[in-house]
């Protein structure tokens, strides 16, 4: 049991399931470097690297405090000093991986005259970004990330990423709606594409392979007149040249251009409106009474 109540994964891959004060403490720069003990080139920095690199290559179930004194040429006790164990290191890691795709924004997000730039840009950037770190750290997504312990890393990428998103004019919930619903529109394919992967790599049998197997038994299956939808599609229906992420994504965009498109109507009907999660609170303002708590 950790210390806020949650229960740890056996293989440690839910995140803040560890010492969650000492995890925000490493995080926000409370104790990177111990009094005494380790070897001077002995950092948090270099630990939380090195073990990022070995998940990257191997998995996360490789990283643990004996392999990464190995990588780093150190002791283990001297890992010890720098952080109290795999859970408090997957929240660093996690912090360092994170941030990255959110903060994929376009290096000029806004437009010569100061005016916001294209959101559409941003949600392509981040979308594309998001994909190329899953395939970079595939062990991101054999993480239970519910309740991620957040540092400054992954809220620069967030403070950056709702930046490039202002000029939708989206209430704030909607703005954090739209990076979930991007976020897991990309983790649902790079899941399957993982998925994949790992299922030629524990066979030993190519897609093709795998699929040339069934054949005989789909095509009785398709003259049998049971299946008469499927028997109608194309010869094309299941190509591999077919772009299923771009086609996704661009429908979520348009679907959020929608929203943005009735959003602008609204504003333009009622000038005076304004969402109420939007408006800054007045903090010397008296609380308003509840007129109906004497009411019977």
């Amino acid at each position: 049991m950790a210390k806020d109540g949650s229960t740890a994964a056996a293989d440690g891959t839910t995140a803040g399931s560890g010492d969650i004060a000492r995890s925000l403490e490493l995080l926000w720069g409370g104790g990177e470097r111990p009094s005494r003990g380790p070897k001077p080139g002995l950092t948090l920095d270099r630990i939380v690297t090195a073990a990022v690199a070995v998940a990257d290559a191997e998995g996360l179930p490789a990283v643990s405090m004996r392999r990464l004194s190995t990588e780093l040429g150190t002791g283990t006790m001297s890992l010890y000093r720098y952080v109290p164990g795999k859970a408090e290191l997957l929240d660093l890691m996690l912090d360092r991986v994170l941030g990255e795709p959110l903060s994929a924004v376009p290096d000029r997000p806004a437009g010569a005259d100061g005016t916001p730039g294209d959101w559409r840009v941003a949600i392509d950037a981040m979308a594309h970004t998001y994909l190329d770190n899953l395939r970079r750290h595939p062990w991101l997504l054999k993480i239970n990330q519910a309740r991620t312990v957040l540092g400054p890393s992954a809220l620069r990428g967030l403070e950056l990423a709702l930046s490039a998103l202002r000029s939708m004019g989206l209430r704030d919930p909607e703005l954090i709606g739209v990076i979930i619903t991007v976020n897991s529109f990309v983790e649902g394919l790079a899941r399957t594409q993982g998925d994949a992967a790992e299922a030629v790599a524990q066979t030993g049998l190519s897609d093709e392979q795998f699929w040339d197997s069934q054949r005989p038994y789909l095509e009785r299956a398709m003259l049998s007149g049971a299946y008469p939808m499927m028997a109608g599609m194309s010869e094309d229906t299941f190509s591999a040249d077919f772009d299923h992420f771009e086609f996704g994504l661009q429908r979520l965009i348009a679907g959020f251009e929608a929203l943005v498109q009735e959003r602008t109507a609204e504003r333009t009907a009622d000038p005076a409106a304004e969402p109420a999660t939007n408006r800054t609170p007045d903090p010397t303002a008296e609380p308003t009474p509840d007129l109906t708590a004497d009411r019977t």
